[in-house]
């Protein structure tokens, strides 16, 4: 037995002598010690109001036992078999006022070195031990632990896509600790509690059971474990409750698509009973089913053979009548023409009069009368062709006087050589060349010429000769847009403004305009040779607040050659001056411009007055003109004038042609056709060839006419145009047939073929190829867009995530061959929504969304590769852009363009992956 025991057991023993009368040894070193005999006294044995209980010692902190005991004289803890040293108890005592016993109480602390020291076969255990008069009593064991929680879990929960009203169960094993951790799940950081979610299971094996997924149970879920010492999180399992599509109940069978025979009927469901959602699969099967039909064909009535005459009446009248019932009519045929009932004389002209025949009672002069009608039409017809004779005659005599016949070919000489062209007629002319005296400028207007060309739209003010230009009536489109945004266009002019969803604040609305700038452009520098090379466009008000760009579309004339161009974009300043913006062929933060073979396309931040500026580098700089060709009669009958116009190719530019025209009656005689003009300093030649010489008379010295080179180089959108007038010799001619050749010397020529009617009963307006009757200036909310808002939403979550591995808006940029001038996109706060409004005022005037999905679809594939990537590239979009979305009118964005409704059916791509 060790000092310490039996020090311990000496006190024992002196305590015990001291509290009873006879006292036995110590049973061992691990007994108990009770008292060899009881006091007479009355009274009971001890039994405890607090016992030791269980206890964790937490880091490095000693724990605390407690007893108290009812009568008690003494208290001692005994721990691992081993009595305590009665220096280590804190004892006191009280009275029970009720009962008037005394009650101890005895504290001691428990170390974790004192734990730790211990190698037994159990925990660490202590037990106190109470006496009375009577004898002693024994409290429960209570043990100490020390209390520790592992960092890592047994097994993390795992991410899963359920089916929506499937079932989800997410597996926990907290790691290892005492006392044994207790787990919660969060979702989303909030807890869960199967209390307030009767769907919602949370197991005593730590397990989450969700029976039905509904949409609201996606989410991060997160296992958390915690003791009295820590509290431990495991891994975030992402769960998807995805929605399958299904398909909706066909729709009615359309009509015949044939009046007449064999066609075709339609039927069509969508995927939305219900739509996918978080990337549920697409439904299965075909969207439009199609089966053959015929329609009656429409059966035109014929008549029957006529009924027999009628018994002659008395008013010497027969009739006989005839039905269309050979065949009827039917299924929408026409009816028969002509007339369903005859009459005529019965008796051969000689009906009676008062019981006389018409011969016996007509008058006697009736015969002398008819003798002098005949000898009379006779002398006017002598005089008739006796004028005719005579003012053909005075007319050829007063063509002499000319001295030349100018439309012979060999009467003039000049710069034209040979040009072989094909055409209804194969002969080759020669073709002569006018020159103006040195000195004297070129005539542009033929001589003696009304050179009013103006109408209500175009004015003479220009100090230019040739040049009509437009008057300052500004074209303009307004409309009111908020959050959902929407289109401006300016009908027929290749002008537009892409107003992005979200670019306008919530609850916040804006009435936006555009307007194109008439007249001269303050943009252009007088010194510099600066062209504008489409027109100048406003857009306001100037106080817009935008929370992403605008993206404006303009027609432009220039052939794209970094080589020959220096184009920029301008914009005014307050000065009424122009400002560089960007040079297009460089990068910037501030502003983005993308060139196409006709337009450009800008994303702007600031309203304001913008134009694109050439200037060209060298001399092989080409902008295209627009050669048109127009007619009508003259002052008059006799007269006819051709009217050639030459004008920068733009929309914008034509406009004004088609109103002069309009106004005037002309008539379009020949498909307008691109003429390449060259900045070489070399003038535009017209000349008219081919004209039938014993037909048509062309006033002398303007079968060739010219338009200087800075006259056309510099024409900034406003047309050029000459004229030719024409006579013909007789009434009786009632048809022209010429060719205009417009060429640039050295340069390129172009052949406009004639060929009309001159009659002035078949005299025609301009055709409207220039959507002329369109009244679309401006849509809003989606109907608006291309792509639809939820697939727009989703390819931008897709692609401006951060950590996509190699699938982000950067690559988005290069599928859609918008990978120039990344830094500008890199600076917006969504790259791929910028990148999609690019997208979108790109291919307004097509309404194909298959690029867009094309380049979903490569992007699927390159990715597809890697299953961990493969869930995350959403090749469902490739799916909604290809079961495409109803079509949208985009006016004037092109000359002979088709605009469908926005009730247009859906766009359909011949695509393999829609053939299911």
């Amino acid at each position: 037995m060790g000092a310490l025991t039996k020090g311990r057991y000496l006190s024992l023993g002196f305590v015990f002598l001291v509290f009873c009368t006879t006292c036995t040894t110590s049973k061992g070193a691990t007994g108990d010690i009770p008292p060899d005999s009881l006091p007479s006294v009355p009274g009971t044995l001890p039994h405890f109001l607090k016992e030791p209980e269980d206890a964790y010692i937490v880091k490095s902190n000693p724990i605390k036992l407690l007893c108290r005991a009812v009568p008690a004289l003494q208290i001692f803890f005994k721990c691992n078999g081993e009595w305590v040293h009665q220096n280590e108890h804190v004892s006191r005592e009280s009275m029970d006022q009720n009962t008037g016993l005394k009650v101890r109480e005895v504290l001691i602390n428990v170390s974790r070195q004192q734990v730790e020291d211990f190698h037994g076969p159990e925990d660490y255990w202590c037990l106190c031990v109470a006496w009375s008069h009577l004898g002693t009593s024994k409290s429960r064991k209570a043990t100490v632990h020390i209390a520790y929680l592992r960092k890592n879990f047994e097994q993390d929960p795992q991410g899963k896509e359920v089916p929506i009203k499937g079932m989800i169960v997410l597996h926990c094993r907290p790691p290892e600790g005492v006392p044994t951790a207790e787990v919660e799940w969060l979702k989303n950081e909030e807890l869960v509690s199967s209390m307030t979610d009767e769907n919602i299971d949370t197991r005593a094996d730590h397990n989450l059971i969700i029976s039905e997924a509904r949409l609201s149970d996606s989410g991060n879920y997160t296992c958390l474990a915690s003791n009295i010492v820590a509290k431990r999180r495991s891994a975030t399992a992402t769960v998807v409750v995805f929605v399958n599509g299904g398909w909706s109940l066909w729709t009615e069978w359309s009509s015949c698509n044939v009046p007449c025979g064999r066609g075709v009927q339609k039927r069509s469901r969508t995927c939305t009973n219900p739509a996918p959602l978080n990337g549920g699969a697409f439904c299965e099967g075909m969207s439009v089913q199609k089966i053959t039909c015929n329609s009656l064909c429409p059966i035109d009535g014929g008549w029957e053979e006529w009924s027999d005459w009628t018994v002659c009446s008395v008013q010497c009248e027969r009739q006989r009548r005839r039905d269309c019932n050979n065949p009827p009519p039917r299924h929408r045929g026409k009816m028969c023409e002509g007339p369903g009932d005859a009459t005529e004389n019965c008796t051969g002209g000689m009906c009676t009069q008062n019981g006389k025949l018409l011969h016996d009672v007509r008058p006697q002069s009736m015969n002398s009368s008819n003798d002098v009608a005949l000898y009379s039409g006779l002398g006017a017809g002598v005089i008739a062709v006796a004028v005719l004779v005579v003012a053909v005659m005075l007319y050829r005599r007063n063509q002499s006087d000319y001295g030349v016949d100018v439309i012979d070919p060999s009467a003039l000489t000049g710069g034209f050589q040979s040009f072989n062209f094909k055409t209804a007629r194969q002969g080759v002319a020669d073709r002569a060349e006018y020159h103006a005296p040195k000195g004297q400028p070129p005539e542009t207007f033929p001589r003696g010429l009304n050179r009013d060309y103006s109408n209500s739209t175009v004015e003479r003010r220009s100090p230019k000769k040739g040049l009509l230009s437009p008057t300052k009536v500004q074209l303009k489109t307004t409309g009111v847009f908020g959050h959902l945004g929407g289109r401006l266009v300016v009908p027929n002019t290749g002008v537009s403004l892409l107003v992005p969803h979200g670019t306008i604040a919530e609850d916040t609305s804006w009435e936006m305009y555009m307007v194109i700038n008439q007249g001269e452009s303050s943009l252009q520098t007088e010194e510099s040779c600066d062209i504008l090379l489409g027109p100048e466009v406003t857009y306001g008000p100037p106080g817009l607040d935008l929370s992403s760009p605008v993206a404006m579309t303009i027609a432009h004339c220039a052939e794209l050659d970094a080589e020959n161009w220096n184009i920029q974009l301008k914009r005014k300043t307050q000065e009424n001056k122009g400002e560089e913006v960007m040079s297009v062929e460089d990068e910037s933060t501030s502003c983005y411009c993308l060139m196409d073979s006709t337009s450009c396309h800008l994303l702007l931040d600031q309203p304001g007055s913008y134009a694109l500026i050439g200037e060209p580098l060298t001399q092989a700089a080409v902008k295209r003109l627009k050669l048109a060709v127009f007619g009508s009669l003259g002052p008059t009958a006799m007269d006819y004038s051709l009217r050639v116009y030459c004008v920068d190719d733009t929309p914008h530019a034509f406009q004004g042609v088609v109103a002069t025209e309009k106004g005037k009656g002309g008539q379009l005689l020949e498909e307008p056709k691109m003429l390449p003009f060259r900045g070489n300093t070399f003038s535009l030649q017209v000349s008219i060839q081919d004209v039938p010489q014993f037909l048509w008379s062309i006033k002398p010295f303007t079968t060739c006419q010219e338009f200087s080179f800075s006259q056309v180089w510099c024409s900034n959108q406003q047309p050029l145009h000459c004229a030719f007038s024409l006579e013909r010799y007789s009434p009786a001619t009632t048809q022209l047939s010429c060719k205009i050749s417009v060429r640039q010397v050295k340069g390129h020529e172009q052949i406009l073929q004639v060929y009309t009617s001159v009659v002035q009963s078949e005299k025609e307006s301009v055709p409207f190829f220039m959507q002329s009757d369109c009244t679309i200036t401006s849509q809003t909310g989606p109907k608006a867009f291309k792509i639809p808002l939820s697939i727009r939403q989703r390819i931008c979550a897709t692609f401006d995530t951060a950590n996509a591995k190699g699938k982000d808006w950067q690559l988005l940029a290069q599928k859609l061959h918008l990978d120039i001038n990344l830094s500008y996109f890199a600076k917006q706060q969504s790259p791929s929504a910028v990148i999609l409004s690019l997208w979108e005022a790109r291919h307004q005037d097509t309404g194909d969304l298959d690029s867009l999905a094309c380049a979903l679809e490569e992007i699927d594939k390159i990715h597809s590769k890697s299953p961990a990537t493969k869930r995350q590239e959403d090749p469902d979009l490739v799916h909604h852009l290809e079961t495409g979305n109803p079509g949208i009118p985009v006016c004037g964005m092109g000359e002979l363009t088709n605009h469908e409704s926005a009730n247009s059916v859906p766009l359909e791509f011949p695509r393999n992956s829609l053939s299911t």
